[in-house]
Formats: C-alpha cells, structure tokens, sequence
C-alpha cells in the first residue's frame, strides 16, 4: 500500500508518494521539495514544521525520511554516496541522475552511521 504526505497551506494541497520524495531543502522560511521524476514545489513552510507533518502523518512505519543537518530532509531509499571529506550526499532520480547536496560533516558522518546500523540489522534478520 502506497503511503502519501499531504501538505496543506493557505492557498494549495500537495499529496505525494512517500517513494516520489528525493529531499526537502531548507530556504530560510521557505521549503523546497525535491521529487525523485524532477519536478520541484516550494512552500511557505519553514523546515521544522515540515518535519513535524512527517513525523504526526508517517506513525507506525519505518521513517524512509531522515533529517541531515539544519538544511536537509532526504529519502534514504534515493542515497548512492556519501562521502564524508568532501561533505557530499549523492541521491538518484528516477532518471539515474544523481542530485548532489553539501551536508556539515557531522550530520553525514551520523547518517552513514544509521544507515550502517540498518544494513547490519537487515543481515541478522535474514540470518535468523
């Protein structure tokens, strides 16, 4: 079953596949969404109260979405790299373009980390 957000302002609803989102960017009290065919919305809505629609729509499923920083929200399924001494993220479109962003080492360095924890729980569970 497909799962949507819906984001509603003033003047607009938006209803997205969760699977479709590649990111949101921070811009000051703006947020730009990122979809994963390319098209791209931005809203009058700071960052943190579009994390606060994610975390009250998507209860009881495994957050795919992941706050990187002050500036990011992305998809963990679109991630292709992560590469810590340049303080890049590389996600994927659909297309196979990558879309670079540049995230504060810190950040980065605990998303590898998450998603390092991932992989090895995925292998226990296989394994069990």
């Amino acid at each position: 079953m497909d799962r949507y957000l819906v984001i509603k302002t003033r003047d607009e609803l938006l209803r997205i596949k969760i699977g479709q989102i590649l990111y949101f960017e921070a811009d000051r009290n703006y947020t730009k969404l990122w979809l994963s065919n390319g098209i791209q919305f931005t809203f009058a809505i700071n960052i943190g109260k579009i994390e606060e629609l994610l975390s009250s729509q998507l209860v009881g499923i495994d957050s795919v979405l992941a706050r990187v920083g002050k500036s990011h929200i992305i998809n963990k399924n679109h991630i292709l790299q992560i590469n810590l001494p340049k303080q890049k993220l590389l996600l994927l479109t659909d297309e196979g373009k990558p879309r670079e962003l540049t995230v504060s080492k810190d950040p980065l360095k605990q998303l590898k980390e998450t998603l390092e924890a991932e992989l090895a729980e995925q292998k226990n569970e296989e394994q069990a």
